[in-house]
């Protein structure tokens, strides 16, 4: 887009503001308060919004609203001002895609975004039970009007919308992603707290458990780090109430890793994974027991080569899990050895030879094929380039690291953007090279930074 283009869709949102009547601070509010009906608060104050909103509307330089804050824009201007739906041509709702637009964002992202939006402001009944199917919003209305016609077939159906979103990780954005799993998560939380019938219970803390953990693992990828805690105790309640430690361990060991990246010091993130390791060797299942060990390994590592000992012994006990059998393992993980490899990988990365590590990573990377794998791979991809600048070889590196950004910015994962910064970080001795040169403006280009 061109200076002249971000500046129209600049001047648009200001319009669409002002012909509301709101001021910067109106608008900041307003934002809060659609996050909070969307079951996806802020953890920002009015303040920092509403430099957010001065931001978007720059006559100078105008940037892009991020994703979660485009649907929440998106939702604000839905309904007219008599809070009726508004979605054809001339509405302001028509008239922020456009904005957006002009800012940059792109013609797919706005589909998305238009889809969803339609769907919960127009489909009958309204709300976030609107994202879900006929057959499954019916069930679960019914079901929290009168907990006590909580079924097998509506927990199964649950599931299910669980699964689908789990499985769209790497080809949606996390906004999205946070967006669709809301109803189960409120729904959740809702059952929870009433009287439903003791047959399912367990099966409901179940629910809740992977549900409240997928949701908390989208709110640190979209940078809401209070939330994303909150999240995580919630799950780890749940998952207390299923009578399956290993259930546990899951929670566990999703929280260590967003931890890892989200607060400072290694002690926070090895507590979890400590207490994971604890319940999965508690557990019956032999997969959530090698990812907890291969996890250890990881953290342990991290810490230098003092605990190099610990980490393979870790690593050993990753390995001798999944080679063990695991016919009727009652955890449905996607560990593989695939991922096990990335595991290694990092182990040798830290305590290690970088030449055994760069081996490992592109034997993972090339592993992880699957589009649920992608921001998986990027990390691995990324590590791998760690390895080449530590053996000496910053120009291949460079070059790999292009295709981390590319992977990085479609699928919009926090932890791969983290590991990119920190390998750029390790190629400061040749910024003065045209292959940092390019990869920077690459950067800049995609993430901003």
């Amino acid at each position: 887009m061109s200076a002249h283009d971000r500046q129209v869709g600049a001047a648009t949102l200001k319009r669409l503001r002002l012909a509301r009547g709101w001021s910067l601070a109106e608008t900041a509010r307003a934002v809060i308060d659609a996050a909070a009906r969307l079951g996806q608060p802020l953890d920002s104050t009015v303040a920092s919004v509403q430099r957010s909103v001065a931001r978007w509307e720059s006559g100078k330089a105008p940037i892009l609203p991020g994703e979660r804050y485009q649907l929440l824009l998106a939702h604000l201007y839905a309904r007219d001002v008599a809070g009726q739906p508004a979605l054809g041509t001339g509405s302001d709702f028509a008239e922020l895609l456009n904005a957006l637009r002009q800012l940059g964002e792109s013609e797919r992202r706005l589909g998305e975004l238009r889809t969803l939006v339609v769907r919960t402001t127009t489909d009958a009944g309204g709300g976030l039970l609107a994202l879900l199917g006929p057959s499954t919003r019916t069930a679960l209305s019914a079901a929290l009007a009168d907990p006590t016609r909580l079924d097998a077939e509506l927990l199964a159906a649950m599931h299910g919308v669980i699964g689908d979103v789990n499985g769209q990780v790497g080809s949606v954005p996390f906004v999205r992603l946070q967006l669709l799993l809301s109803p189960v998560v409120e729904s959740c939380r809702r059952l929870l707290g009433a009287e439903v019938p003791g047959a399912f219970a367990a099966d409901l803390h179940a629910l809740a458990a992977q549900a409240y953990t997928l949701a908390g693992r989208f709110a640190f990828e979209t940078r809401d780090d209070e939330a994303s805690k909150a999240l995580y105790a919630a799950a780890t309640d749940a998952a207390s109430g299923t009578g399956a430690p290993w259930r546990r361990a899951m929670v566990h060991m999703s929280h260590a890793l967003v931890t890892l990246y989200s607060t400072p010091g290694l002690e926070p993130a090895r507590a979890l994974v400590d207490a994971a390791v604890r319940d999965a060797r508690a557990g019956e299942s032999v997969t959530i027991r090698s990812r907890a060990h291969a996890l250890q390994a990881e953290i342990t590592a991290r810490g230098g080569v003092e605990f190099s000992r610990q980490a393979q012994a870790a690593l050993a006990l990753a390995w001798y899990d999944m080679d063990s059998d695991r016919d009727g393992d009652p955890a449905t993980s996607s560990f593989s050895p695939a991922h096990l490899r990335g595991f290694e990988g990092v182990t040798s990365l830290y305590i290690g030879d970088p030449g055994e590590a760069h081996d490992y990573f592109a034997r993972s990377a090339a592993s992880l094929v699957a589009p649920r794998e992608r921001v998986q791979r990027a990390i691995v991809s990324t590590d791998q380039a760690l390895a080449r600048i530590r053996l000496d070889d910053p120009r291949s590196a460079a070059d790999l690291l292009h295709g981390c950004v590319d992977a990085a910015t479609s699928t919009g994962g926090r932890v791969a953007v983290i590991r990119l910064r920190r390998a750029r970080r390790d190629l400061r001795q040749w910024r003065q090279e045209d292959f940092v040169a390019d990869l920077d403006d690459h950067m800049i280009d995609a993430l901003g930074a």
